[in-house]
C-alpha cells in the first residue's frame, strides 16, 4: 500500500510517497542526475551507470569543509542547472544534501530517499540542513525542501535493532510534541524495535503527518515547532560529549528523560501528569532494547556535559532555552537563567537520565 500527500512550504510544495521506490517521473532525466549517497549504496547506483559521489554518513562527513569538496565533485561531474540531485541515505546525507542543493548555482531540484527509520519519520520532511563548523554542531544551516520524498519500506526491512530504536525516539517525541490526538495514537501501535513492516509503515505515516501540522504552521522555526527540539539540547550535548559513541536519535531519546528529570528537579509540576510518565515509561522500554547502550554511555564525558550544552545555538546570552512538559503534560518552552543553581540542576538531570537509559537507575 502507498500512501501520497504533499507539504505546504513557501519554497514551494512538495510530495512526500510512503511505499515503493523512485518512480520514473520523479527520477527524471538519468543524464541529468547526479546520486549523492552512504557509500554503502554506491555500488548499486554505479552498476546503473548513474554520477555517484558517495559518503561515509559519520558527523564528520557534514561538516562545512567537507561541503567545498562535494561542491567541486559535482562540477566535476559536469552538473548545471538543470541537474537533478538524488539523495540517499540518512539524517547525515540528508543535510549534506539539503545544503549543497540550495548553493549549488544558486540551487539544483532534488529528491530524497530516506534510509533510515529516523529520516523516515523525521527529517525527510521541514528542508531544514545542520552543517557542523569546527567543534561547533549544527551551527549554520538553511531550509531548502526536495522536490520528492520517496520512502522505501524494502529500506526499513534492512535496519538493525538500534537504527529502528533511533528511529521510534524521534516518532515518539513527535507525536508528545502535538497537543491533539498523536501521542495516543502513537501509543496504540505499540511500537518497537522488533514491529513489523506494517507497524513501521504506520509509525512513520503518523510521524509524519504529524510534523506536517508543526513545519506547515511555523515553517521557519520562529514559534510551534520550536517544540520540536524536544530532547535535542541535552542530547545534542550528549551525542557530543561521547565523541558520537551514542547514536543521534538514542541521544535524543536519553535527551527527552534527562528533560523529564530538569522538570521535577525545577518543580516544574507537583505531580507526574499521565501523559508524561507514559512517555516516560515508552522511552525507557525502547531504550533498554540496546544492551549495548551502558557501554556507549559508559563513555560519555560527564564533567563536559554543560560545556556541550552550553554551546547550543539555541541559548540567548543571559539564559538557556530547554523545552519541558508543564503542569498538564503538555511541551513548553522555558528559559533558564545562566546561574550555578541552574547548571547544578542541568548536570543532576544528566546524570540522572544517563543513570536510567543504561539501567542502572
Amino acid at each position: 500500500m502507498s500512501d501520497y500527500f504533499k507539504i505546504a512550504s513557501s519554497a514551494g510544495d512538495y510530495a512526500v510517497r510512503i511505499g515503493g521506490g523512485l518512480s520514473a517521473d520523479e527520477q527524471g532525466d538519468p543524464s541529468q542526475q547526479i546520486v549523492l549517497c552512504d557509500q554503502f549504496f554506491a555500488d548499486a547506483y554505479r552498476a546503473q551507470g548513474l554520477k555517484v559521489i558517495a559518503i561515509e554518513a559519520t558527523e564528520t562527513a557534514k561538516s562545512l569543509d567537507r561541503m567545498g569538496d562535494i561542491i567541486v565533485a559535482m562540477r566535476e561531474f559536469g552538473a548545471n542547472r538543470k541537474t537533478r540531485l538524488l539523495a540517499v541515505g540518512g539524517g547525515v546525507i540528508q543535510d549534506i544534501a539539503t545544503f549543497v542543493a540550495s548553493v549549488y548555482m544558486r540551487g539544483l531540484q532534488w529528491n530524497y530517499l530516506p534510509t533510515t527509520l529516523l529520516g523516515m519519520v523525521d527529517s525527510c520532511i521541514g528542508g531544514k540542513s545542520s552543517i557542523n563548523v569546527g567543534s561547533y554542531k549544527n551551527l549554520i544551516g538553511n531550509f531548502y525542501p526536495p522536490q520528492n520524498v520517496v520512502i522505501d519500506m524494502a529500506f526499513a526491512a534492512t535496519l538493525n535493532t538500534e537504527q529502528r530504536v533511533a528511529g521510534l525516539c524521534e516518532a515518539v517525541k513527535i507525536c508528545f510534541a502535538h497537543t491533539g490526538s498523536a501521542f495516543g495514537d502513537y501509543l496504540a501501535l505499540n511500537a518497537s524495535a522488533a514491529s513489523s513492516a506494517d507497524t513501521l509503515q504506520d509509525v512513520i505515516r503518523l510521524s509524519l503527518q504529524t510534523k506536517r501540522w508543526f513545519i506547515e504552521i511555523d515553517e521557519h522555526d520562529h514559534k510551534e515547532r520550536l517544540l520540536l527540539n524536544y530532547g535535542h539540547t541535552f542530547g545534542h550535548a550528549i551525542e557530543s560529549a561521547c565523541d558520537f559513541a551514542i547514536p543521534h536519535g538514542i541521544a535524543v531519546g536519553i535527551g527527552v528523560l534527562a528533560s523529564l528529570h530538569f522538570a521535577r528537579l525545577n518543580n516544574h509540576y507537583a505531580a507526574v501528569p499521565e501523559r508524561v510518565a507514559q512517555l516516560e515509561r515508552y522511552m525507557t522500554g525502547l531504550l533498554g532494547a540496546l544492551p549495548q547502550l551502558p557501554a556507549q554511555i559508559a563513555q560519555v564525558a560527564v564533567d563536559d556535559l554543560l560545556r556541550r550544552f552550553e554551546a547550543d545555538k539555541k541559548h540567548s546570552q543571559s539564559h538557556y532555552a530547554v523545552i519541558v512538559p508543564d503542569t498538564q503534560g503538555y511541551l513548553v518552552r522555558m528559559e533558564l537563567p545562566k546561574t550555578d543553581p541552574s547548571r547544578a540542576m542541568l548536570l543532576q538531570a544528566f546524570r540522572a537520565a544517563l543513570a536510567q537509559a543504561s539501567g542502572s537507575a
